[in-house]
């Protein structure tokens, strides 16, 4: 792993987090499965939801990640370890607090999902990712529901067998929004 990653994830150095920024992509591009693997350690502790620190780390460790995946194109490399943490996403709350406020693995999730699958025509990536996002569908936080499925929307344009295991999940999900919808009024 580069060493500022190694310090930054290492040493949770809330200081050093923005020095990632000045890396170059290619710098970095070999780091960033090892980066990931580092970050599910970090989220998956038990103090995570009330560490600030830890959590403005992360943010910004996924944030210099998934831009550098994006400009190096590197997805395919990256989508087991993406996929990883996205799934160790689930084991947590996702559902927002009172005031309309993300938990911290909600965030996570989400930034996560954008990078993931706006790879929508990308089969490989989108093999690994579907039996995962479809999880998200019944998870409590609306957001995320409704980013999901325009997500998956947007693969089954281009890979539909993909979505095929998880028509029921998907179908289930479309109802029981329309009925919260409806109860609404």
């Amino acid at each position: 792993m580069h060493h500022l990653f190694r310090l930054v994830l290492g040493q949770k150095d809330l200081s050093r987090a923005g020095d990632l920024f000045s890396l170059d992509d290619s710098e970095i591009e070999d780091s960033l499965t090892e980066a990931l693997e580092q970050i599910k350690i970090i989220s998956s502790s038990s103090d995570y939801q009330t560490n600030n620190n830890d959590q403005a780390v992360v943010e910004i460790c996924i944030t210099r990640i998934t831009t550098a995946i994006r400009e190096t194109e590197s997805i395919e490399k990256h989508a087991k370890a993406l996929v990883g943490l996205w799934d160790s996403c689930l084991e947590h709350n996702l559902r927002p607090s009172g005031k309309d406020e993300d938990t911290p693995h909600a965030k996570i999730a989400s930034d996560i999902m954008s990078c993931i699958l706006q790879n929508y025509n990308r089969p490989p990536v989108m093999a690994l990712a579907i039996p995962i996002a479809v999880k998200f569908l019944h998870r409590g936080n609306k957001e995320l529901c409704r980013n999901m499925s325009n997500y998956l929307s947007l693969a089954a344009i281009t890979k539909a067998d993909l979505l095929a295991d998880h028509t029921e999940v998907i179908v289930k999900s479309i109802i029981q929004e329309f009925h919260n919808t409806y109860e609404m009024y």
